[in-house]
């Protein structure tokens, strides 16, 4: 994957609107393909670019047909950070409250978008992640990038604080050190030093980040859906709540999950020793 090829070209069923040329999509295989498409501008986010994430990823969550969903990019960046130049300008004097406003409907929403999808998403990072961008892939449950890749904690250079779920995702993901020396220094961090950190689950060679992600992708598709949406909500829960509600949680979530098609199969496979065929329900 390099050059204007980079990312996932759309498939079948793709939606080639000019409404939605910036946002590629498709689904192929029960996995729902979501690709930023503004390599002239390393995909900075835009307003509508969010709102059609937002919206994609909120029906990923209720369509039964989509089983997984991958967020990849065009070209040599999966995601510059937030498209300033897209922002209207301000039409009046700005009252306290407005820049808060701004970034709990705007970046949190996509964040919160992500994490709170029922269905596993990978980040399948081709290139240059800053700022929002980086957020959007660390807000993905399975993060696989491109050996060329960067992450880059770009607030601290621009004189602002982090947004988009940042200060809340790096300590859960790698301790609030190396948070710190990530947002205080601003410096770029290739893959590899990503996926050391534990940032990334793994790193390949541009050429070879599709074929991984369709793999793995087809993996989740395959699997118990509503078992893995129960085990992503525990796991993100955990992190916020003490032992007697992560337990409580737990069991609450196999009591749902032993009411689904899948589970019985998975349970009636195992008896008769044979492959469990899951269908998502």
């Amino acid at each position: 994957m390099s050059g204007e090829a980079a990312g996932t070209a759309p498939r079948d069923g793709a939606e080639a609107g000019p409404r939605d040329a910036t946002v590629l999509h498709s689904l192929d295989g029960g996995v729902s393909w979501i690709t930023l498409n503004r390599p002239e501008a390393m995909n900075a986010v835009t307003r509508d670019q969010r709102e059609r994430i937002i919206a994609l990823l909120a029906e990923a969550s209720a369509d039964p047909a989509v089983r997984a969903v991958v967020l990849t990019a065009t070209g040599r960046g999966f995601c510059a950070g937030a498209d300033l130049r897209s922002t209207p300008a301000p039409t009046g004097e700005r009252v306290p409250g407005d820049v808060a406003r701004t970034i709990r409907l705007g970046a949190q929403r996509l964040i919160a978008a992500v994490l709170d999808c029922e269905k596993p998403v990978i980040a399948a990072v081709n290139g240059t992640a800053a700022g929002i961008g980086a957020h959007l892939a660390f807000a993905c449950d399975l993060v696989l990038a491109a050996d060329t890749a960067r992450f880059i904690e770009v607030f601290v250079r621009r004189g602002l604080v982090p947004d988009g779920g940042g200060a809340y995702l790096l300590p859960r993901l790698v301790g609030p050190q190396r948070a710190k020396e990530l947002m205080f220094f601003g410096d770029a961090l290739s893959a590899a030093d990503a996926e050391r950190l534990g940032l990334v689950n793994r790193t390949v060679p541009g050429e070879e980040l599709e074929a991984l992600t369709k793999e793995w992708a087809g993996r989740l598709a395959a699997g118990p859906t509503r078992a893995l949406a129960l085990t992503k909500q525990l796991v993100n829960a955990s992190l916020d709540g003490d032992r007697a509600t992560a337990f409580a949680a737990e069991a609450a979530a196999q009591e749902i999950n032993m009411t689904t098609r899948d589970a019985n199969e998975g349970v009636a496979s195992f008896v008769e020793r044979r492959s469990p065929e899951y269908r998502g329900r």
